[in-house]
């Protein structure tokens, strides 16, 4: 198939935090997303309204009404990562924003894609305690996008995603190679030509392991300081804006 128009939803993933950097230029999934979809249709344009640090609540209500305003034949929505670090997080609350966003876009006509997350206990060993929660959200958003004809991107059965060699040194954010292998498994969830499941193949050769030395500079390094805002009422995302508010050619 081909799009003329793509609108990415979301937080810090969708906008392409771990591909590139705020100096240079932030690239990430649904960037490369869009430039595979020009080949297939030079004329196609391309709207990315996602920002960090937002909960699934904040993306229905600052990019929903945007995103809707622009008529996207396709559009991603990625959220809900950011809720379930939060101690007060509820499955249902999320998907609920979710699903709006699943019917308000696909009443408008366009094609809607998805993501579930994958085990963030095998990514970061300090994160096992959410995986009950990564479990029911999943859960709840393969529900909510069949009830709305949504295409599920399903990571979380294959482990290949949660190599530590996907992923940046913050552990939250995918990194270049990891963004990359995300666009494909889009592509291939679309039907893209050239397009197959090799994003699900695990590495020919194993990871490397953690050490002692290595968590604990994840620890002061990442942790601690996401700690330290989430206590101040803060979030990454304060003060910013969209990198790509309005649809424009890719090229």
């Amino acid at each position: 198939m081909t799009y003329s128009r793509f609108v990415a939803l979301g937080d810090s993933q969708t906008e392409g935090l771990g591909d590139g950097d705020d100096v240079t230029g932030l690239r990430g999934w649904a960037d490369r997303l869009a430039e595979r979809l020009a080949v297939l249709n030079p004329d196609l344009t391309y709207a990315n309204l996602a920002v960090r640090g937002k909960l699934a609540a904040d993306v229905r209500r600052e990019q929903l009404a945007p995103a809707v305003a622009l008529r996207p034949d396709l559009a991603s929505v990625v959220a809900g990562m950011n809720d379930m670090l939060r101690p007060k997080f509820s499955a249902a609350t999320v998907v609920g924003d979710l699903e709006a966003m699943f019917a308000a876009l696909t009443g408008v006509g366009a094609h809607v894609v998805t993501v579930t997350f994958p085990d963030v206990g095998a990514v970061t060993p300090l994160a096992r305690p959410l995986r009950p929660r990564v479990l029911a959200l999943n859960a709840a958003i393969r529900a909510a996008a069949a009830r709305h004809g949504v295409t599920v991107v399903d990571t979380h059965p294959y482990p290949a995603v949660c190599d530590g060699r996907l992923w940046s040194a913050d552990r939250l954010h995918a990194n270049a190679r990891g963004h990359a292998l995300i666009a494909d498994a889009v592509a291939h969830a679309l039907g893209l030509p050239d397009a197959d499941d090799g994003w699900r193949r695990p590495f020919p050769d194993p990871a490397a392991g953690t050490t002692v030395l290595t968590e604990a500079r994840w620890l002061a390094g990442f942790l601690a300081p996401w700690l330290l805002r989430r206590l101040r009422g803060r979030s990454s995302g304060d003060g910013r804006t969209a990198k790509r508010p309005d649809p424009l050619p890719w090229a």
